[in-house]
């Protein structure tokens, strides 16, 4: 009986760190999400936005607003420039990052 003690404790403090990491895994998504917004411009600058795949598409009101180099830098694995839109290379997290911007909208 000592023995499942002993493994019973190992498993919640295994539970509570995972919780944990979850846990500043999201601030940390978020952060980098308000980071991502002042580089487009600001959410103001933000038009439209759309998520597919692994890409994230956002129509700007002012595409010179927006820090290519900063969002390249922050993660993402290219960024093209076509008229009013950037689309962004982010991947598996584009549908979440759309979902978070147009909540700040």
């Amino acid at each position: 009986m000592d023995g499942y003690i002993g493994y019973i404790i190992i498993i919640a403090v295994l539970v509570i760190i995972a919780l944990a990491i979850t846990k500043i895994n999201k601030k940390d998504f978020k952060l980098e999400i308000n980071k991502l917004v002042d580089l487009l411009g600001g959410k103001d600058n933000i038009v439209e936005t759309e998520a597919e795949m692994s890409r994230f598409k956002v129509t700007l009101k002012d595409v010179n607003l927006a820090n290519k180099e900063g969002i390249m830098k922050l993660g993402a694995k290219g960024v093209v420039e076509i008229e009013d839109q950037l689309k962004i290379i982010y991947g598996k997290n584009a549908k979440e990052l759309k979902r978070y911007i147009d909540d700040l909208k």
